[in-house]
Order: structure tokens, then sequence, then C-alpha cells
């Protein structure tokens, strides 16, 4: 995860990650055939809180309250795994068609499926990716105000934490997924 965050999933080689774990080559193929095989042991033992949530949510009937449990362990979750976040963020192109990204995908269609409800409008699938998607949102421009930080010509962004950013993504994901109508869906 380190070598793929810092070098890049595609200039990160099978060499390298055997070099950083101590191990052969051999022996970390004996294990992984391949990079995606790595990247999908990864994001299958980081997105455990997600799945948790998704299995809590399907055992759900849909309320505004279960609603807003649901944003509450993604936020949750994400905060555990935020290095996964940071991964899928600065590799974005190269996984996006990678079966741990489709898998990631899925996850993330089910979550906003559980969040929205049944019969939602597009509106409100629209304001339940939103609600979801501000937790991501969070992380990264977390790194980006980190980033602004490094360049002259203006006053740095004022900092926050990673759990000051997670506190506001998950108040601002709360107040968006709070304008879901649980009522009949339009058009």
């Amino acid at each position: 995860m380190e070598l793929f965050s810092e070098q890049g999933y595609e200039k990160t080689s099978l060499r390298e990650i055997a070099d950083r774990l101590g191990v052969t080559k051999a022996a970390l193929y004996y294990h992984f055939k391949t990079k995606d095989d790595i990247v999908h042991g990864i994001v299958e033992s980081m997105a455990a809180p997600i799945d948790e949530t998704i299995a809590w949510g399907e055992q759900q009937s849909w309320s505004p309250a279960v609603r807003d449990e649901l944003v509450r362990r993604f936020a949750a979750g994400i905060a555990e795994r935020a290095p996964l976040l940071r991964f899928f963020h600065e590799n974005q192109p190269a996984l996006r068609e990678s079966p741990a990204g489709l898998e990631f995908r899925a996850r993330m269609i089910k979550m906003v499926h559980l969040v929205h409800g049944p019969g939602a409008a597009f509106e409100d699938r629209l304001r339940a990716t939103m609600a979801l998607f501000s937790v991501n949102s969070a992380f990264f421009l977390l790194k980006n105000d980190n980033d602004a930080a490094c360049q002259p010509g203006g006053p740095p962004p004022p900092s926050a934490t990673e759990g000051e950013a997670i506190a506001a993504a998950l108040t601002v994901a709360l107040e968006i997924a709070a304008r879901i109508d649980p009522g009949e869906p339009v058009g």
C-alpha cells in the first residue's frame, strides 16, 4: 500500500514490493501472482467496515434514522481505512477497471442504494451519492490543502487533522442526507 501510494500502482514492481516486505520475489509470487491480486487482497481486508455497514443496512427497513446510521457507519469505516481511500485517490486511472476497483465501485453503489432507500427520485439518489462522497471528498481536500500549503504565492489554507476532516465530512454528509425525501418518487 505504501509503495503504491508513494510511486503509483503502475510504477511499482513486484520486486519492489518483495524487497519492502523483506521476502523473495518467489515467496511473494507464491501468494500473489500479480499486482492486481495484491490490490484485491488489500481492498478485501480494508473494505470490511463498508461490507459490515452494507450487511447491517440490508437487514433494516429504510427510515431517516437508518439512513443517518448508514452514513455514520460509512464515515467511521472510511476514517478507519483512510490509507485505502488515499490509495484509490492516487491510483484512480490504473484501478478504475481493475477487479478490485470494480468491486469497490459495486460496494459504493450498494451504499448509495441503502442510503436513498427504495423508490427514490433522481434528486434523492444524487443526494445519497453526494452524502457518501462528501466523506471521500474530505480526504481529497485535506491532501490538496496540504499540497497547497507548500505552494508559494499566498497564505496557506487553515490546516485540519484527519479527525477534523472526517468530523466535518460527517456533518456535511448528514446535512445532505437529511434532504432525502422518503415520500413517493417524482417522475
